[in-house]
């Protein structure tokens, strides 16, 4: 079971590392410079300098080169395409190192019958996630100036579930930890804390999608106001949530504080009823990232979204995602013995 579990392990962190390096491509405005979707042959790059003519000649098609950036030469087109590309690699190599082991051990019959099932569903997702990703590129192929803030979030929601999916199954391969039996209703408490974070993720990608955090860098005002004015001015009232760029930033920052509130309260309960040994020790970790996760989305704001800053806290948000649905699996696993 140890080599079954080390690779699923390396999965999750696998999607971390492609969760941040997707960060960095939209970061850096590169997520449309590869304009097709080639998913056998797209593995290779420009080798020639015709290829790279035929890559920034497709470029200079979409409304983002006409409209933004249109300054641009090769070089420049050239340190965006990188990204994109790198980013599309590691995803390509992602499904490389799910099927080949998956295979070896498959033959070794490492992988108990019960578990072979929802690996394919694991490795199913994966590819589902790669159809979201191009799904998101080309919203931003034909009309707008980059990708639709709706499908940015969908791809990168996907990608957190996909984590925290590959989590949970990792954990079930671990020998069940000592601690207090959990009742129903922390289970739930925990359940909700893992929403919370789910729904920040999306709060987050919708501020990235948008830009939004780079406008009113202050805190903790906001627009010199704890509830700034000019919130909920599109109609209908829905959009909002979604596209006006002061609410969603406003939103993201408030449900910061719940989270953070929520977690607080989570080990404030979780010491008085369990004590944080055995399968609770989970509790002061999650604790403890919150707060820094916190302190992290303020440097972000503060530094008008320095890219280091921001991969950073990108980083930390799916690290808690995890380490909760970790959790979470340990107790499950706990309940049940």
């Amino acid at each position: 079971m140890k080599p079954v579990r080390i690779w699923l392990y390396c999965l999750a962190a696998f999607v971390l590392l492609i969760v941040v390096v997707g960060g960095a491509t939209r970061l850096t405005e590169s997520g449309l410079s590869i304009t097709s979707w080639r998913p056998i042959s797209g593995i290779i790059p420009p080798l020639s300098d015709a290829d790279w003519q035929i890559e920034f000649q497709a470029y200079q098609q979409i409304p983002q080169y006409g409209l933004v950036e249109a300054w641009m030469g090769m070089d420049d087109f050239k340190f965006i395409f990188w990204w994109e590309w790198g980013h599309r690699f590691l995803a390509r190599m992602l499904g490389f190192a799910f099927a080949v082991p998956f295979v070896i051990f498959l033959i070794q019959k490492r992988i108990p019958r019960t578990m072979v099932w929802p690996m394919v569903g694991l490795f199913l997702a994966g590819a589902f996630q790669g159809f979201l990703g191009w799904w998101m590129v080309s919203s931003g192929l034909s009309e707008l100036t980059s990708v639709s803030q709706y499908r940015l979030a969908a791809h990168l929601m996907a990608a957190c579930v996909l984590m925290m999916a590959l989590v949970w199954v990792a954990r079930t391969l671990e020998p069940v930890d000592a601690g207090e039996r959990p009742g129903t209703g922390w289970m739930v408490a925990n359940w909700g804390l893992v929403a919370l974070v789910f729904l920040q993720i999306g709060a987050g990608a919708l501020v990235a999608g948008l830009n939004a955090g780079l406008i009113y860098n202050t805190w903790p005002l906001m627009d010199g106001a704890i509830i700034p004015s000019g919130l909920f001015s599109l109609d209908p009232a829905w959009r909002n949530m979604f596209e006006h760029l002061m609410t969603v930033q406003f939103n993201h920052r408030n449900l910061a504080y719940l989270v953070a509130l929520y977690a607080v309260i989570v080990c404030w309960v979780g010491r008085k009823s369990f004590g944080f040994s055995g399968v609770h020790r989970w509790v002061p970790r999650i604790g403890v990232l919150v707060i820094l996760q916190v302190g992290v989305g303020i440097a972000t704001l503060l530094s008008v979204v320095n890219i280091p800053i921001a991969l950073v806290h990108q980083a930390l948000a799916f690290t808690i995602a995890a380490m909760v649905v970790a959790y979470l699996s340990d107790m499950h696993r706990l309940s049940r013995r």
